[in-house]
């Protein structure tokens, strides 16, 4: 078997596509590196200077002051949720409007849309005094009840569009073998949208890991509350150094940079299986 070889151009291609790699991972490796710097290497040096001498200090101290693995842990369980509830909700809606054919569904379509594209601050103090008195103020559950909500608004709005162009020749021929709703949906329209419905998980774990806003109004306990409210508790101190700063940020965003490349995998499998299918 002859080997291929390579034109100037693929080695151009090759070049072109390192440096714009650099180019996206040089944050995050600016960042690692102050991470790992004393504060008189960061002070004497400058930001972008190689640590004289390797300190964990910074995460160690983020780490304690925050409480970190259990800001991690109420961020995963509140992120994970809602991905899945999101997940779940934008299916049915989607199937109920885009294949049901639910009467007025594009009335629907269009109200979910333009309430998707309300800004948050104009639902703080309406959710603030519903959930004050359903008791669930400064709890997690009113943290995912919301982003389940509003997570799910968008994906019924994307998967609708998808679903509403389904062809109408494999529902007919699955009517026809006697299929259930149901089983249209488990069987036939979810292996077929996976790879979307992938996507719109990441997505949703990623935007409600990084919520900022109404957490910080709703969670005022320090057990319940997220790894973005810590890093801007402790952004608020008088005392805070660069080195303690880059830590608390490389330690909030490496969960969802991990989740993602875990969940890489997984849609890539998913596409094959639907392709496949």
């Amino acid at each position: 078997m002859s080997k291929k070889i390579r034109s100037f151009e693929d080695y151009l291609v090759l070049f072109l596509l390192i440096c714009g790699a650099l180019v996206m991972l040089f944050p995050l490796i600016m960042l690692t590196i102050n991470a790992l710097k004393t504060p008189g290497d960061y002070n004497n040096f400058g930001p972008l200077s190689l640590p004289k001498n390797v300190s964990f200090a910074g995460i160690a101290s983020f780490w304690t002051k925050t409480h970190f693995p259990i800001k991690f842990l109420n961020s995963f369980i509140i992120a994970f949720t809602v991905a899945i509830v999101a997940v779940v909700l934008s299916v049915l809606n989607s199937f109920a409007l885009g294949i049901g054919k639910v009467k007025g569904n594009m009335w629907i379509i269009l109200f979910i849309m333009l309430a998707n594209m309300m800004p948050q601050e104009a639902l703080l103090y309406p959710l603030y005094t519903l959930f004050k008195d359903f008791g669930l103020y400064n709890t997690q559950l009113s943290i995912i009840i919301i982003f389940s909500i509003i997570q799910s608004a968008y994906g019924t709005y994307l998967l609708s569009s998808v679903y509403g162009t389904f062809p109408q020749a494999i529902l007919e021929s699955a009517t026809i073998d006697g299929a259930s709703r149901w089983q249209t949906l488990r069987k036939i329209v979810l292996p077929i949208s996976w790879p979307t419905i992938s996507v719109l998980f990441v997505f949703f774990f990623v935007w409600t890991w990084n919520e900022y806003m109404i957490p910080m109004a709703f969670l005022m306990s320090d057990e319940v509350q997220t790894i973005p409210l810590a890093l801007a508790t402790i952004q608020g101190q008088r005392t805070m150094d660069a080195t303690t700063l880059a830590s608390a940020s490389l330690l909030s965003i490496i969960p969802t940079i991990i989740f993602f490349i875990i969940f890489q995998r997984k849609l890539s499998q998913g596409i094959t299986a639907g392709a496949v299918k």
